[in-house]
């Protein structure tokens, strides 16, 4: 091999090692925005992705198995304080009529009014969205969860609870461009405290709760 021959080998490479570098960079998956920090975790309001936000709920029937369905649409805001954590708060409302289940049978169950004037089994076909307004936030060493209690108000009835809370990521929405924090977590609640009393025992009184959501930060005014 001659010396140009050589060095035309040489370039050929270097261009092919190129392209192939440059088409293993497009090929790249995206990196995922958020991350596990309550360091990187700013101060402010943020308001419910309503979106990304939903709750969970679990009964038991007849002893046989559980069932559960979803809540959606979940609206409302979160103040945020790293300096002054357990200054904290959260106010969220949950539309109880836009319950999702998997049998369109069970749903009319849930919504239908009751018989002959009655009560319903269960929330009627209007019911008003369920709404939980926090009173205290514990942050445990580290930032990584909280316990929060907090009034809850389902059914027309309002009761204190606990809910146990998980920091699951934090960082820039691609989409919105907005500061995004990201909680998940759980609760008890007895649903026979809210007047919601058809069935028990043979199903549950005992209703586990188990929340997802985000919340954006809010432009400053």
């Amino acid at each position: 091999m001659t010396k140009t021959t050589w060095i035309a080998a040489i370039g050929a490479a270097t261009l092919g090692l190129s392209a192939l570098t440059m088409l293993g960079a497009q090929d790249a998956p995206p990196e995922v925005p958020g991350v596990v920090d309550p360091s990187k975790i700013t101060g402010g309001t943020y308001v419910a992705d309503s979106a990304h936000s939903l709750v969970q709920w679990r009964v038991n029937h007849f002893g046989f198995n559980d069932y559960f369905g979803i809540f959606g649409d979940v609206e409302g805001t979160l103040q945020l304080d790293p300096a002054n954590p357990g200054q904290s708060s959260v106010d969220v409302t949950i539309p109880v009529a836009s319950v999702t289940v998997a049998s369109e049978g069970l749903r009319d169950h849930l919504l239908r009014p009751g018989k002959d004037g009655g009560a319903p089994d269960f929330f009627g076909p209007e019911p008003s969205p369920a709404r939980f307004v926090s009173k205290s936030v514990q942050i445990s060493p580290g930032g990584m969860t909280a316990d929060i209690v907090g009034d809850l108000t389902l059914n027309g009835v309002t009761k204190e609870v606990k809910l146990a809370a998980r920091f699951t990521g934090t960082g820039p929405n691609p989409m919105t461009k907005a500061e995004t924090v990201g909680f998940e977590g759980r609760g008890v609640i007895k649903r026979s405290d809210f007047g919601i009393n058809f069935g028990v025992p043979v199903v549950s009184d005992d209703v586990e709760l188990e929340f997802t959501a985000a919340f954006e930060k809010r432009a400053a005014e």
